[in-house]
This record gives structure tokens, C-alpha cells and sequence, in this order.
């Protein structure tokens, strides 16, 4: 009986789902209660309520799947058929709830499908954040037009939904999902990862007429989308590299970084989200807008030392000897450097800067990154196709970047997505210590380092951009897990 439990998926989320609901909503409820007066404020109030009703809901579900598999060994329709009462939990916010009740009322699941919830789920989730600057004076001059291809986006997303839903379980899909997969992948330029995928994806089935063609990269997203952490890490990923996006067109930059003495240290309200900062600037946008330089410093050191170290050491693992103790042996000294130290070394030589930054965090991996593509070339380098290819005469830069390369990067790209998180949290470090992003600009770090001045008496200055900060690394570690899963021929 407990095996017939632990195999299930929908039994593990529902309860997680439920669980965290219900702790999230007495966080909300708790943070919306003012000591001060006794009261309580009605954003908070509401989704706290709303996080709760959800919660409990979503546990009653858990106690009839449990009931379901213990008696019948399987969900009955009618338990599924409650997954519907809980899809209204996604306009609230919560994404846990919402993506159990998707993976409930659906029996047979497949990547395809899995990849089209989360779309529509990123595209909503955006929406919603993006519209509570309606609360606020004034709105960008994008806002609307943003908005409205917000909507547009999400309607495809849901309509492909709904399509993918009716035909795929069949063994062949039709010729005209041709255009969904055209429709979402125009979506896809806001930044939405599981439209770009999913149109991949589709256009693959397509030309192997069926939802099982067996590709590569069919199976690694079937194995990711088994686990509901990983895939949840991938959605706060997604979303905040969306909302990065489109806030260039819905936010007013102005709001992020033009103080307003009238409005210092705010508490949170319905026209400041997450309150203001010591010079009335609006923490919920800045938040907004130091995501984006995040991503992008956490993209580009862990981008620029994949590519530098791994063609290092896969020319040091190929051709060995003097090139090898050559390359290695000048990054063993680099390597020496602890990475900080060699971060702020480089930032205090040149100035602090952007660009100076990803320079920084890029030198210091690039021994990391060497070391673990020339172990795989030393690996795949031994196995008979390559031997086969020698012996029909192929030229060095063949075998070693059409047969032994991409039969090493697997190693490198679960590597790196654990690697973008470290890099998040040096780039706020170092921000944090005046060593990173401009002081102006705002930035997580920076954000951070104004909050930790106003702990004792406006905690919620230094609360927020510390949980952005733990989310995103937790999102990307929870990523890298699941894809180290996936890509392990071992579970094939």
C-alpha cells in the first residue's frame, strides 16, 4: 500500500500542494496584520484567505486521491473531476495548487501537454503581477499595448492547451497543429521558455507524424516533466525572465529609481506592493527591474566560461600530453584564486561596472568548467565509434565536434544551471558590498544593501529582495537536479 502511495505523482502533490498553501497563507496573513491599530489590510487579508481555502481544499482532494488508490488502487473520475474546483486557484497567485489541479483532471499526461500548463500558467501569472500597477498614479505608456499582447499570448497558450488536451494521445497528430506551434512560438518572444519548447516540441512530432518520436529531445522533457519540483523551479525561472521582458513596455523605469521624499519607507499598500525605500522609491518595481539585470549577469557568467572552459578542456582531454599539462596546468593557477578574492581583484582594478562584473565571475569559473568537459572527453574519447572514426581517417576537429562534444555537453548543462545560481548570489554579493552594479541601478544586491539599514524598523526593505535572491537560486538548483535526472543515460 505505501508503494501504491509513493508511485503516484498526483498523491506527492497534492500534499506538498496543500501543505505549503496552507503556510503560505498564514505568512500573508501575518504580514497583512498591523499591530499598531489590531487591523488588518485587505490585499493581504484577501490572498491569505484565498491561499487558505485553497489549501484546505487541495488537502480534502489528497485525503479522496489517498482513499482512491488505497481501495481501488486508482484515482476515480469523480476525485479527478474536483481538480476543476481548483483551477481558480491559479488567478490567486498560487501556481501550487493550480499545477496539481492541471495534472489531476488529465489521466494520461505527457511532456506536451505538461509544457502547455506551464505556458499558460507563466502567461497568467505575468498578467496578474503586471496589472497591479492599475493601483499606482500613473502607468507607462506601454501599459495597455503590453497588457493587451499579454492577453493575446495567453489566449493561444490557452487554446493550445485545450488542443494538445483532445489530440495528444492520439498516435498521430493533424497536419494543422502546424499553426499552434507558429502561434506559440511567436508567444515565445516574451521571454516564455515552455512556449519556445513547446513549439520545438510540436514542430518534431510533426515531422515524425506522432507524440512519440523518440528524439533526444522528446525524451530529456519527459523525464523533466515528471518532476513537479524541477518543473516549478523552470516556471519561477520562466516567469521572472517574461516579466523581465515585457516590463520594458507595462513598467515606468522612472518609479524604480526617481526618489519621492513624500513617500520614504512606505508600508506595503495597494499602490506600493512591497512598500518603498529610504528615498520613497517603489521596492516592487525595482524588484521588477533587478531581475532583469540577475538573469542577465547570471546568463552571461556561466554562457562565457561554458564556452571558453569547455573548449579548453575538451582540447586539453583530446589531444593530451604537453597540451594538456600546458592548459591545465595555467588554469590550476587560476584556480588557486579563491573566486571572490579573484572577483573583487579584477572589479577593483578596472572599477566597478556591469560589464566588469560578468568579466569578474566569468574568469574565476572558467578552471571549474574546463576540468569537468576534459574528464568527459577523457571519457568519451575511449568508446568505439570514436576509435571507428579514426580508423576511416577523420580529421581531428571532426571527431572531436561532431562525435565527442556532443556526447560530453550533458555534464555541462547540469553544471550550469547549478553554476547560474552561485553566480546570482556573487553578483548580489559583490553589489552588496559597492563592488558590483552601480549603486543607481537597481539591482537585488543593491536593494539588499539599502533594506539592511532599516531591519529593526522596516524589515520588509531587506525582506523582499532577500527572498527573491533564495527563490531564483532554489529555482535554478531545483532545475539543475531535474535535468541531471533527465540526462542520465543510467535511467533510460
Amino acid at each position: 500500500m505505501n508503494f501504491r502511495l509513493k508511485s503516484n505523482p498526483e498523491y506527492g502533490q497534492a500534499s506538498f500542494a496543500g501543505l505549503i498553501s496552507l503556510a503560505l497563507a498564514v505568512l500573508l496573513l501575518w504580514n497583512a496584520y498591523s499591530p499598531a491599530d489590531g487591523s488588518f489590510k485587505a490585499v493581504g487579508l484577501g490572498a491569505g484567505i484565498a491561499f487558505g481555502l485553497f489549501g484546505l481544499l487541495q488537502l480534502a482532494v489528497w485525503y479522496l486521491i489517498r482513499t482512491n488508490l488505497i481501495r481501488h488502487a486508482a484515482i476515480g473520475k469523480a476525485t479527478r473531476g474536483l481538480g476543476f474546483l481548483l483551477l481558480p486557484s491559479l488567478f490567486t497567485g498560487n501556481v501550487f495548487v493550480a499545477s496539481t489541479a492541471f495534472h489531476l483532471v488529465k489521466k494520461k499526461k505527457y511532456a506536451a501537454y505538461t509544457l502547455a500548463v506551464y505556458s499558460f500558467m507563466t502567461t497568467v501569472l505575468v498578467f496578474g503581477v503586471t496589472a497591479l500597477n492599475l493601483f499606482k498614479p500613473y502607468v507607462a505608456n506601454g501599459f495597455l499595448s503590453g497588457m493587451t499582447l499579454l492577453l493575446i499570448a495567453g489566449f493561444i497558450q490557452l487554446i493550445a492547451l485545450l488542443l494538445i488536451a483532445k489530440y495528444g494521445g492520439e498516435a498521430v497528430i493533424p497536419r494543422w497543429m502546424a499553426i499552434v506551434a507558429i502561434a506559440l512560438l511567436a508567444t515565445a518572444a516574451t521571454g516564455n521558455l515552455f512556449s519556445l519548447f513547446l513549439s520545438l516540441m510540436l514542430f518534431a512530432k510533426l515531422r515524425n507524424r506522432g507524440f512519440t518520436s523518440g528524439s533526444r529531445f522528446g525524451d530529456v522533457f519527459e523525464r523533466l516533466s515528471r518532476s513537479s519540483t524541477s518543473m516549478l523551479g523552470l516556471l519561477f525561472v520562466t516567469f521572472l525572465l517574461t516579466l523581465s521582458i515585457t516590463s520594458l513596455i507595462t513598467f515606468d523605469y522612472g518609479l524604480a529609481i526617481d526618489n519621492n521624499y513624500s513617500a520614504i519607507l512606505q508600508s506595503p499598500t495597494a499602490e506600493y506592493p512591497l512598500g518603498t525605500d529610504n528615498y520613497g522609491r517603489d521596492l516592487f518595481s525595482r524588484i521588477v527591474f533587478g531581475a532583469r539585470i540577475s538573469l542577465i549577469v547570471g546568463f552571461l557568467t556561466t554562457l562565457i566560461p561554458l564556452l571558453i572552459g569547455g573548449l579548453l578542456g575538451a582540447l586539453s582531454g583530446y589531444y593530451g600530453k604537453r597540451t594538456d599539462n600546458l592548459i591545465m596546468r595555467a588554469l590550476d593557477v587560476l584556480y588557486a584564486v579563491p573566486a571572490i578574492l579573484l572577483a573583487i581583484a579584477i572589479i577593483a582594478a578596472f572599477g566597478a561596472g556591469t560589464v566588469n562584473l560578468i568579466i569578474a565571475l566569468s574568469v574565476s569559473s572558467i578552471p571549474t568548467y574546463a576540468r569537468t568537459m576534459r574528464a568527459n572527453v577523457l571519457q568519451v574519447s575511449t568508446l568505439e565509434y570514436v576509435q571507428a572514426a579514426r580508423a576511416f581517417g577523420s580529421n581531428d576537429w571532426i571527431i572531436l565536434f561532431k562525435h565527442i562534444l556532443p556526447n560530453s555537453v550533458a555534464p555541462m548543462i547540469v553544471q550550469s544551471t547549478l553554476t547560474i545560481g552561485s553566480a546570482v548570489i556573487s553578483t548580489s554579493s559583490l553589489s552588496f558590498l559597492g563592488l558590483g552594479v552601480e549603486p543607481h541601478i537597481p539591482e537585488w544586491g543593491n536593494i539588499l544593501k539599502l533594506g539592511s539599514a532599516y531591519l529593526e524598523t522596516h524589515s520588509f526593505t531587506a525582506i523582499y529582495p532577500g527572498l527573491a535572491i533564495i527563490l531564483l537560486v532554489l529555482s535554478f538548483n531545483f532545475l539543475g537536479d531535474g535535468l541531471r535526472d533527465a540526462l542520465d543515460p543510467k535511467l533510460d
